[in-house]
């Protein structure tokens, strides 16, 4: 990663990355994935492991520090992952297939040809989801590549064989909230299932992806580095990876160095890529945005050695969400110097189509898709933007996104506001002391004195220049 001095890890080379002509690193592997660590047992305790002392229940949870700092430690090459079309779906009545495919159509333009977004998930029960992979599938596309999600069942691996897909998520719960009080299992019971499911899959030629479910809430070296561990010798056997998604189910990851596990994102990662023995390229940050933490933790992921960050369109998951895609995407910008490909103006596409035909409430201020996120209502920023677009926009959002920085006419918009909406919808660039600007800054006013609470629409603003702008063209 660019800006980054990389030192040689203590455990051996697990992976290298070639550059194609493309300039896209591939991430490839040695067998066998040799470790330094010995292989540890599962600690199977016969009550679960609740950890009051970080999750209290009847108080907000704590977050503790005991100063142990681990590296920063990033990929060659860093990934974002999609599950809008399963994950997505649990927040929401189903998506139709037509929704579906046209919502696919536009995150293949956004991965762009080197396929920064590698993968999109499904779900495969369903006859309604079922149809949409085929559709999906159908398309030809290679990126994303479409993938499946079922529950530890060996029967349910033929739906994954049925839909003629190469790999599939595995749901692996790995805390003892999970494991205790909701499958009614032991730790060692809950492995040995794991185990089978898994070594099934891979018998079958799958691709592995396993959801470590609510894994800041687990034992992580009493269950998570064992389980892990015995995954990663059955991908060796096989010859085949398994992914391991680190799932941030509550939405409890911290980013901040010197907390303690299994709260801490950097030492989650760590522990996955130096005591497990996991390839960098295998692990995925799978986050929710219960505690408002939900981009920065899968960025933190990234730096500590996580190869991909998953997320959806928009935001959309259960409960409060999971890591918005658009997010991620200016993320990865941001972080490697470049969009290497993507089309970030199909960002505005997907907005609107969820908006309009899908009946996705966006938020007005939601960052890069809500309808006001680059306008301004201030007149002290109006004047500051009529002297430089830079200056009160995040960057070329005409260019990036086809959305240009806008003005929302209020009250506190002043004679700056309204001269800036004449010049982005008129082109004509008027001073603030031109008698047609200071007569609609007097309408303006004075409907709000009138007690109005709502900002000007832009046809009354159409009006009001047509009435004191004769010979007008408006945009």
């Amino acid at each position: 990663m660019p800006g980054i001095l990389r030192q040689p890890g203590p455990y051996g080379t697990l992976s290298f990355a070639r550059i194609k002509p493309s300039g896209r690193a591939v991430v490839e592997h040695r067998w066998p994935l040799t470790h330094a660590r010995r292989l540890v047992d599962v600690v199977d305790v016969t009550e679960p492991n609740l950890m009051r002392e970080q999750f209290p229940y009847e108080r907000p949870p704590k977050v503790l520090f005991d100063g142990v700092e681990v590296p920063l430690d990033p990929p060659d090459e860093i990934l974002i992952t999609d599950t809008t079309f399963r994950d997505g779906q649990q927040a929401r009545a189903p998506l139709e297939v037509a929704q579906i495919i046209r919502l696919f159509d536009l995150l293949h333009r956004l991965s762009g040809p080197n396929g920064v977004i590698r993968k999109s998930e499904f779900f495969l029960y369903g006859v309604r989801d079922r149809q949409a992979v085929a559709q999906v599938l159908s398309r030809g596309y290679r990126y994303p590549e479409v993938t499946g999600w079922v529950r530890a069942k060996r029967e349910d691996l033929r739906l994954v064989r049925e839909a003629g897909l190469s790999e599939t998520g595995i749901l692996t719960s790995c805390s003892d909230y999970h494991i205790f009080l909701k499958l009614g299992w032991t730790r060692r019971k809950a492995l040995d299932n794991y185990v089978g499911v898994v070594s099934e899959a891979l018998a079958q030629g799958l691709r592995v992806r396993c959801h470590l479910e609510d894994l800041t809430r687990a034992d992580v070296h009493g269950f998570v580095v064992p389980l892990a561990q015995r995954l990663m010798a059955l991908a060796e056997q096989a010859r085949l990876p398994v992914i391991l998604r680190l799932c941030d189910t509550m939405g409890y990851g911290v980013p901040y160095p010197g907390a303690v596990l299994p709260r801490s994102v950097p030492r989650l990662v760590h522990a996955m890529t130096h005591d497990a023995g996991v390839p960098t390229a295998w692990l995925e940050w799978h986050g929710h945005n219960d505690f408002y933490k939900v981009l920065v933790n899968a960025s933190t992921a990234w730096l500590y050695g996580c190869a991909a960050a998953n997320g959806t369109l928009l935001g959309y998951g259960e409960r409060t969400g999971n890591t918005p895609l658009e997010g991620l995407v200016f993320e990865y910008a941001g972080l490697m110097g470049g969009l290497n490909g993507m089309d970030t103006t199909a960002i505005t596409e997907i907005a609107e189509y969820m908006e309009r035909e899908c009946q996705y409430p966006i938020p007005a201020s939601q960052p890069f898709v809500g309808r006001a996120f680059n306008a301004t209502s201030a007149g002290i920023h109006a004047d500051g933007a009529m002297k430089n677009e830079e200056i009160y926009n995040i960057f070329d959002t005409g260019a990036l996104l086809n959305r240009p920085p806008a003005v929302n006419v209020t009250d506190r918009s002043g004679v700056a506001g309204v001269a800036l909406w004449i010049r982005q919808h008129t082109g004509r660039n008027l001073s603030k002391d031109h008698p047609a600007v200071e007569a609609i800054h007097a309408w303006v006013n004075a409907q709000y004195a009138a007690g109005r609470t709502t900002a000007v629409s832009d046809e009354e603003m159409a009006a009001q220049v047509t009435r004191h702008l004769q010979e007008v063209t408006l945009s």
